[in-house]
């Protein structure tokens, strides 16, 4: 079975301006071919650190997957690179140099010269074809190894992979087909998880299982392989399956379900509406309900009551209440979310109030601690919480805990 290593080039990649979203996208798409990455590597716009980077990568797997550095400026690098790695000199190729003319002229701009050196490829190499962009990617081979030079805007790279890189290799991943299936949890600790997974964790096990941790969103990864697309999707299946069952409620989805899509999509089937109060999270929980298509449909009203002032005078809960037990409180978030319900007479309400930081804590009351309550009827199920990190963490965490207590509400309601 080949084996892969991607290079990512740009300075722009190591200075923390722009984030390498390519790599995780070609990952994938070479999986799903059969093809596994081994290794990645980053390297700045140094023509030397570029071409040993080309020699390692070599070294590690039968496949190189570039991308960046194919622009027209005098830092974009990996075309000379190339030459250099494999001992040639660049070729101007008249076609692609009318090519990229065309692509100015149909814009009715002049092509600047600089765009000249993007016609240029290494001696025996061959273009890949950029409908997106004027910036040719590079196919070459060098003992018994293959190269893929592309662009490293995302849009342009995407196109070339799928047009002219993904076709070229689906052979080389023949016998082997990997199917991912996504097993999305909240609710618990990756530890937690871990532990009631125990063996399905073991390195080796077909089909392989890895957990990724986002806010508090728990992903695991079914990686299954078979000699047949059938016998892999049977394999990831099966487990999926064992994993409903396992960790019960803890799921909420699969694949790229989110928590807002699977509460949305509830709401919408038995017609079920919710409304909103948030005080810490400032609007972000009624921004990820609203996030999804569609939310007119279940989302009625929502009220930021950032102050106390705003809690009593908006949805009137009493102000001797919060005198008596402080704004953050079980008391409070009940008190909001009841009202926040009788308002607009929705099926539900949710009512968060807290503390984000990084100043505001106490000892009795630390930044982090946030009440969170869910309105069906006049019964209201209220958390308390302690998050961490920070304030960003603290008010993305309040609003997905909320998300989840209305979603488990929902099992309630069946």
């Amino acid at each position: 079975m080949i084996k892969a290593c991607i290079v990512s080039i740009g300075n722009e990649l190591l200075n923390g301006h722009t984030t390498d979203t390519n790599c995780p996208y070609i990952c994938s798409r070479l999986l799903s071919i059969g093809i596994p990455v081994v290794s990645v590597y980053t390297v700045g716009d140094d023509i030397k650190q570029i071409v040993r980077s080309f020699k390692r990568a070599a070294e590690d797997a039968g496949l190189v997957i570039v991308t960046g550095g194919l622009g027209p400026t005098d830092d974009d690098l990996t075309r000379q690179a190339f030459a250099e790695l494999l001992g040639v000199k660049l070729q101007l190729k008249p076609a692609l140099l009318r090519d990229i003319r065309k692509f100015f002229a149909d814009r009715g701009l002049p092509m600047p010269e600089k765009n000249a050196i993007q016609a240029c490829v290494p001696k025996g190499a061959s273009a890949l074809e950029n409908p997106f962009g004027t910036a040719p990617g590079i196919f070459a081979k060098m003992k018994r190894k293959l190269f893929f030079a592309m662009p490293g805007v995302p849009v342009e790279m995407k196109e070339m992979l799928e047009k002219s890189v993904l076709p070229r290799l689906a052979k080389k991943g023949a016998g082997s087909f990997t199917i991912i299936k996504k097993v999305r949890c909240f609710g618990a600790g990756e530890s937690a998880l871990a532990e009631k997974l125990g063996d399905l964790l073991a390195r080796g096990r077909n089909p392989l299982i890895n957990i990724t941790v986002s806010s508090g969103v728990i992903t695991l990864h079914v990686v299954a392989c078979a000699r047949t697309k059938k016998q892999a999707e049977q394999m990831a299946k099966k487990d999926v399956n064992y994993l409903r069952s396992l960790l019960g409620d803890i799921i909420f989805g699969v694949d790229e379900q989110t928590l807002p899509e699977v509460v949305g999509e509830w709401l919408a089937r038995n017609r079920k509406t919710v409304t909103v109060a948030e005080s810490c999270t400032g609007g972000l929980l009624t921004k990820l309900i609203t996030d999804v298509p569609g939310a007119s449909e279940y989302f009625t009203h929502g009220w930021i009551t950032y102050s106390n002032k705003a809690k009593t005078e908006l949805l009137g809960v009493p102000k001797k209440l919060i005198e008596k037990h402080g704004a953050v409180s079980e008391q409070v978030a009940s008190a909001m979310a009841i009202a926040a319900r009788k308002k607009v007479k929705s099926d539900f309400a949710v009512a968060i109030t807290g503390i984000a930081g990084p100043a505001g804590g106490s000892k009795q009351k630390p930044v982090g601690l946030v009440y969170i309550s869910v309105c069906d009827g006049d019964d209201c199920q209220t958390k308390k919480c302690l998050f961490s990190y920070t304030r960003d963490l603290i008010r993305t965490r309040a609003a997905l805990t909320a998300l989840n207590m209305l979603r488990l509400s929902f099992e309630m309601e069946k």
